[in-house]
């Protein structure tokens, strides 16, 4: 198995690649193998449903890049290197997670040496990296420029990481430096409309984001985080179609915004 899908925009294409890198489920069976079993029954840090809920795109010609394998085996947002994007005191789970984000082992015994961690690098990592360079190159080729849209959801309390709520939705753009001015009010302006939300607070955007985006060079980069219970129920266990359905008009409306700026 790839570590990525593809689905590619059932119209015609725009320069506009949607990213969901923690949308995956999968874990290999050696990996599985060692991780508690508690843990393999009940996913949790997950971005259920993302892509159920941007299926939408694909009909505005949009293409979809998303994850296969779990974040637990490799985090596809993190620095390869493993390095903190964030120093404020959050609990941060490394490249290749030994905890949950509230903290809890998810190893039997047998914890990923530093051989195992570069074999998933070269394996999962790498790939899902150079595929997304790989599209905005030949976008920017094309159309003289690209757009990385990185789309994640969370708890609405992750106390390891904020004692208080997260706002219903969050955007980053690394400080502003990731994207044009332009397609951040863009975003800004449909984000905000009906749901509470925050700007590169708490989250600035993850490695996705900050790598990738480049406005000098015509390739524009923004992370939106949600709170699941916006597209869920109010449990964060189940799809949500009406609470979706709600949420997309904003989205639809904000990418069509995206689609004439770029164009």
């Amino acid at each position: 198995m790839l570590p990525y899908t593809i689905i590619e925009p059932k119209t015609n294409k725009v320069p506009i690649l949607l990213s969901i890198p923690h949308v995956g489920t999968f874990f290999p069976d050696n990996i599985k193998k060692d991780i508690k079993p508690e843990k393999i029954n009940t996913i949790d840090d997950t971005d259920f449903d993302l892509d159920k809920l941007y299926s939408f795109v694909s009909e505005m010609g949009v293409t979809i890049i998303k994850a296969n394998y779990h974040r637990w085996v490799i985090d596809l947002n993190r620095t390869p290197d493993s390095q903190p994007l964030y120093r404020d005191g959050r609990v941060i789970t490394d490249l290749v997670p030994f905890t949950d984000f509230l903290g809890d082992s998810l190893y039997l015994q047998n914890t990923p040496d530093k051989q195992e961690i570069e074999n998933r690098k070269q394996q999962y990592f790498y790939p899902y990296h150079q595929k997304i360079q790989e599209i905005l190159d030949k976008f920017v080729a094309e159309f003289g420029k690209s757009m990385l849209y990185d789309a994640h959801s969370i708890r609405r309390y992750v106390p390891s990481i904020r004692k208080e709520a997260f706002s219903d939705i969050i955007l980053g753009d690394n400080d502003e430096t990731s994207a044009d001015k332009k397609l951040i009010e863009i975003a800004v302006k449909h984000l905000s409309k009906n749901y509470s939300f925050t700007h590169n607070t708490p989250f600035k955007g993850g490695f996705i984001t900050r790598n990738f985006g480049n406005p000098l060079q015509n390739i524009h980069a923004l992370q939106v985080e949600r709170s699941k219970d916006i597209y869920m129920n109010d449990q964060e266990t189940q799809y949500s179609p009406e609470k979706a359905a709600k949420l997309q008009v904003d989205l639809k409306n904000m990418f069509q915004n995206f689609i004439e700026f770029l164009q």
